[in-house]
């Protein structure tokens, strides 16, 4: 047992990462996939006010964009997300997700390719809703 009150899982519950997690996200973030990469240069320069951060590590899972301010991850689905037991898998993490207070929405990749600005347009109706506050700049005055 460490000193700070924890084995090597103890972190995990609180939403800490796994270096091998964050590795791995560091590899997808050089290896985004074409929708990744299209919402990624529309989140960057932080519409509404709003941080957003790509490939994000949070606890065993790698979150395709994250949004701090607001909880709230954002998924881009490809194909292989309905074969097997993926939706399964799916289904359990957004489950894990939500007992960290993080909400999941999850946009197919192909609307990702067809229609960004509707996309981009839903998470910042969910992000600034009223239960999470004004963005950071407003809050600020900056």
């Amino acid at each position: 047992m460490l000193a700070w009150g924890g084995g090597p899982r103890a972190a995990w519950w609180r939403g800490m990462a796994p270096r091998r997690t964050v590795e791995k996200a560091r590899q997808l973030r050089r290896a985004m996939t074409a929708p990744e990469v299209r919402l990624w240069a529309a989140l960057r320069s932080r519409p509404g006010g709003y941080r957003f951060r790509r490939q994000h590590p949070i606890g065993l899972f790698i979150l395709d964009f994250y949004c701090p301010h607001g909880k709230l991850a954002i998924e881009i689905d490809g194909i292989a997300h309905d074969m097997g037991d993926r939706p399964a898998r799916d289904e359990a993490r957004d489950r894990w997700l939500a007992e960290q207070g993080i909400d999941v929405l999850r946009f197919s990749a192909r609307d990702a390719m067809a229609d960004l600005p509707c996309i981009v347009a839903a998470i910042l109706g969910r992000v600034a809703t009223p239960l999470h506050g004004p963005p950071p700049h407003l809050r600020w005055g900056g």
